[in-house]
């Protein structure tokens, strides 16, 4: 099963931040790339993400990295404080010594402008066609190829198939079939202005507090001309995995408790967009055939460790390095992609849930949070994430 029909190109469902930095990652093996994206025109909602060390590891990787340092902004530290009495909790340095230790920097960027980066990295490769307004319906294969039918009526023949098709994967549910995991938590997501961010926030910082059943995070974007605000809370209602306009009067019956500094966040925003969130239980194998996962296809999660973006890219990159090693054999190439991949996303997925449930602390929970984290060093907390931020190329395959 190898690339031995040079005119016909790699499928890609999905033109969103996993689906373009796999295209990159096959250009890079000499492959023709063709991406189907359901949407009208290439583009990313949402607002701001938190890029760790292995991110930019990545982006180095598929050729991008100036593009997305160009973008992003460099904080001084995380700091996490208690959001009823605004204490202290942690502060994690990520200066000097953050990247002398993991070779990278961290900092925080406008997810439309890590699409962007990848999306013209794209443009730049005359390997790469992408294809908008084209839903993914069904996946044939056979033994020379794969034949994706889209809700248009088009019909799409490829060598193989990487379904980089987000959270709701078509790829995905003809393939695995599974039900979402819905947690009850709900974010809400906007963009403010500097002029209108108060002036006692406005740190160089990836701040979170955290309260019971809540959380709120903010962070500069853009230069520091606008500010990230997310707001996070335990659902009172049944919810369904969704994305909508959000209420204000519904964020503003969450928050009771929450100290006046912190409360400032909640009160800025006009307009809010309001997240359901959910992931799905970790699959053994995302790899069928001449198909195979990437990104949210593979791997949803929630948002506790900032990952989300971080690990399509690792996968993207860990793809194109298992093909490497196989000389384009899609077989080979799958298997050990896969291999690779199973066990540290599973552990992001899971350990996500787990830190959502940390944050969210209330009783006496939350003061053995605090108590736990009160005055640590900065090198104790660069050892616990070490596992998260250490992903390089060199280290991406399984051995």
């Amino acid at each position: 099963m190898t690339a031995n029909s040079p005119s016909l190109p790699v499928l890609v469902a999905g033109g969103g931040i996993g689906g373009l930095a796999a295209a990159l990652a096959l250009t890079r093996r000499g492959l023709k790339v063709k991406v189907l994206e359901q949407a009208p025109q290439l583009g990313e909602i949402g607002a701001g993400i938190q890029l760790g060390p292995n991110a930019f590891a990545a982006f180095d990787a598929l050729g991008v990295g100036e593009k997305a340092r160009s973008r992003a902004v460099y904080t001084d530290e995380m700091v996490m404080h208690d959001a009823l009495d605004e204490t202290l909790v942690g502060r994690i340095p990520t200066g000097d010594a953050f990247r002398r230790r993991f070779g990278n920097p961290y900092a925080v960027i406008h997810r439309a402008d890590v699409h962007m980066s990848l999306l013209e990295g794209a443009r730049e490769s005359d390997r790469i066609q992408v294809q908008t307004s084209t839903t993914v319906q069904r996946i044939d294969q056979d033994d020379d190829g794969v034949t994706v039918h889209d809700a248009q009526g088009g019909v799409h023949r490829g060598i193989a198939l990487i379904g980089a098709d987000g959270v709701k994967s078509a790829v995905r549910r003809q393939y695995v079939g599974d039900e979402a995991r819905v947690s009850g938590h709900v974010v809400y997501r906007a963009v403010i202005d500097k002029r209108d961010f108060p002036a006692d926030l406005q740190w160089n910082a990836a701040s979170i507090w955290v309260g019971p059943n809540c959380h709120l995070v903010h962070y500069p974007l853009r230069g520091g001309e606008q500010y990230n605000v997310v707001v996070t809370f335990h659902s009172r209602d049944k919810e369904e995995w969704s994305v909508r306009e959000g209420s204000r009067a519904e964020v503003q019956g969450y928050f009771d408790g929450i100290c006046a500094k912190a409360r400032q966040l909640i009160d800025l925003p006009k307009d809010w967009k309001r997240w359901a969130t959910a992931d799905r239980e970790p699959i053994g194998q995302w790899t069928f055939g001449r198909a195979t996962l990437l990104g949210d296809a593979a791997h949803p999660t929630l948002q506790y460790l900032a990952q989300g973006a971080c690990m399509a890219l690792e996968d993207a990159v860990t793809l194109g390095e298992a093909l490497r090693v196989h000389d384009n054999d899609f077989a080979k190439a799958f298997d050990h992609y896969q291999r690779s991949r199973v066990a540290c996303t599973a552990r992001i997925v899971l350990s996500a849930r787990e830190m959502g449930r940390i944050f969210h602390a209330k009783g006496v929970e939350r003061l053995v949070r605090n108590d736990l984290w009160k005055g640590r060093e900065p090198e104790r907390y660069y050892d616990a994430m070490a596992w998260l931020y250490g992903w390089k190329v060199e280290n991406c395959l399984a051995t």
